[in-house]
């Protein structure tokens, strides 16, 4: 295909072209965004390396009846509304890599942010939340 092609193409379908300059535009955006943002999203087969290779520590932001029906095993809670990064027990982990896990990963990239901008270098969120986790057949502990 020549760009003679692509143009008469483009002539006769100028809707579907149209979509496609802007789900191109789209994802280049998002891709831009992610290299600014500060914090890396790893999913699930990626947290379970991180705990085991490097220790890292895993805080799920969901309310606390959520929790204890299922976590990432070794997670601790801690609700967003109490969410501090210069907690005793995050400011201890700042060498270490710590991941942010709540239902979706909205949540935790606010709270991601939120690290970052105190100075912890190491931070990530666990892509698509709980759910990704569930979804990747992955365990749950119940209970605290």
């Amino acid at each position: 295909m020549d760009f003679a092609e692509l143009a008469a193409f483009a002539a006769r379908h100028p809707y579907l072209s149209l979509a496609l300059a802007g789900l191109t535009v789209a994802i280049i955006g998002n891709e831009v965004a992610g290299l600014f943002r500060g914090y890396k999203v790893v999913p699930p087969a990626d947290l379970t390396a991180l705990v085991n290779r490097e220790n890292a520590l895993v805080v799920d932001l969901r309310p606390i009846a959520d929790f204890e029906k299922g976590h990432v095993p070794g997670a601790k809670n801690v609700q967003m509304s109490q969410f501090d990064p210069e907690n005793r027990q995050l400011a201890a982990a700042r060498g270490l890599p710590v991941v942010l896990v709540c239902k979706t990963g909205q949540a935790a990239g606010d709270a991601a942010k939120r690290l970052k901008k105190a100075g912890f270098e190491k931070v990530f969120v666990l892509d698509g939340g709980i759910g990704a986790w569930q979804q990747a057949g992955l365990p749950l502990t119940r209970g605290r």
